[in-house]
């Protein structure tokens, strides 16, 4: 009997934990109300959770390689369903705080757990689909969760959402229990070894990418709620649907890069891409005071933003492809590192200038991203054409 219908089990499990990460962006103005905190300090539960996300993950892995992977992906969901009773049933900024460093923790070990054991259940030649499969299950949530959240903590308390994600966190559990096989660990990678790799400046600088195109979205997607209630005057349901376009674009994009990456190559997709970026943040920081602009600006914000996902993951991977694994863990972590830097220096736009300076500063990162990849193309293709012309004047005996 075929396994794709546990890949898709997990992929639905997957779309739930990465709600609990995507969720809190929707509904900040409503948490940062809920706590008695600004709406500044609020998006800081964005940077804690990226900070623990990107640090923690890794080295709980390297920590669990040996472990039983079904008892670690139950394990993993026991403490997920842990984070969002704390958020729920216990009161004040400071336990909000630690929902989601375990939350974070959770959702790391569970999302990489789950791709090891899906391009395990999938036959050699469908692994690859099987990982698309749940990866394109977590980043769902972006798509769907955080609207669909905004809906729901409009009709009820915003905790009712995290009682919901931490019931079916529950579920999920037994849902593993009784339908995974076990599956034995693995012997681990150390962290040395992966950072090893940092030794080359190629890579360095393709990470460096990721980090400051992630830092600028991120410094405007963690205030986009209160940006568009307050500088583009949406009214509640006008931020609802805001949400869902900005979800659908970003699923086009990511789809449109991919195709984009196969027929015109990584570096021009990527440049490409992360300057329609640029200038979709400047349009909203020009235009976004009006609402019958800032439904296309978003929209074309999020497309050019995500079809630079598939793109970059393709492109550090072919930097090594030896160690592709290691290269895309390396890389979750610098996107966690870049939504940690840009929701805390988006804090600090918002108390120090205004809301609507977080698009143009946004936009800012995302150039310089643009500059870097462009910069680094160039260079790695001039040293290919140095040393073809090289082997070229050694073959004709020069």
């Amino acid at each position: 009997m075929s396994n794709a219908w546990k890949i898709y089990m997990l992929a639905v499990i997957s779309f739930l934990v990465g709600t609990s990460e995507f969720i809190i962006a929707g509904i900040l103005d409503k948490v940062a109300d809920d706590a008695g905190v600004t709406v500044s300090a609020a998006g800081q539960l964005i940077t804690v959770f990226s900070l623990a996300y990107a640090f923690g993950t890794p080295i709980l892995m390297a920590a669990t390689a040996r472990m039983e992977r079904r008892k670690l992906l139950i394990y993993a969901l026991a403490v997920f369903a842990a984070g969002n009773a704390i958020a729920v049933l216990l009161p004040g900024f400071g336990f909000l705080i630690a929902s989601r460093i375990v939350l974070a923790l959770s959702t790391g070990v569970f999302v990489v757990t789950a791709l090891t054991v899906a391009a395990k259940l999938a036959p050699p030649e469908k692994q690859g689909s099987a990982i698309a499969t749940l990866v394109m299950g977590f980043s769902t949530a972006l798509i769907i969760g955080v609207p669909i959240g905004r809906v729901a903590a409009a009709a009820n308390d915003w905790k009712f959402i995290f009682a919901g994600i931490g019931l079916l966190g529950l579920v999920a559990i037994l849902l593993i229990l009784f339908t995974i096989p076990r599956t034995d660990g693995e012997e681990p990678v150390p962290i040395g070894k992966q950072l090893a790799l940092l030794k080359q400046p190629k890579i360095v600088v393709a990470l460096l990418v990721t980090f400051f195109w992630i830092g600028g979205y991120s410094i405007a997607n963690t205030y986009l709620s209160p940006f568009l209630l307050q500088v583009s005057g949406l009214n509640e349901q006008g931020v609802s649907v805001g949400l869902f376009a900005f979800g659908i674009a970003s699923l086009i994009g990511s789809k449109l890069g991919g195709f984009s990456t196969d027929k015109w190559g990584a570096p021009r997709t990527l440049v490409i891409g992360m300057l329609i970026h640029a200038v979709a943040l400047i349009s909203l920081s020009l235009a976004g005071q009006s609402a019958a602009f800032v439904f296309p600006l978003l929209m074309l914000w999020s497309f050019s933003a995500w079809s630079s996902g598939p793109t970059q993951q393709y492109n550090l991977i072919s930097l090594a492809p030896e160690a592709s694994g290691i290269m895309l863990s390396l890389n979750s972590s610098m996107l966690q590192l870049g939504m940690a830097a840009g929701a805390g220096l988006g804090g600090v736009v918002v108390e120090q200038l205004t809301l609507s300076s977080i698009t143009w500063i946004g936009a800012s990162g995302v150039t310089i991203a643009a500059v870097t990849a462009a910069a680094s193309f160039l260079y790695s293709g001039s040293r290919v054409r140095k040393k073809a012309a090289e082997k070229k004047l050694l073959d004709i005996g020069v």
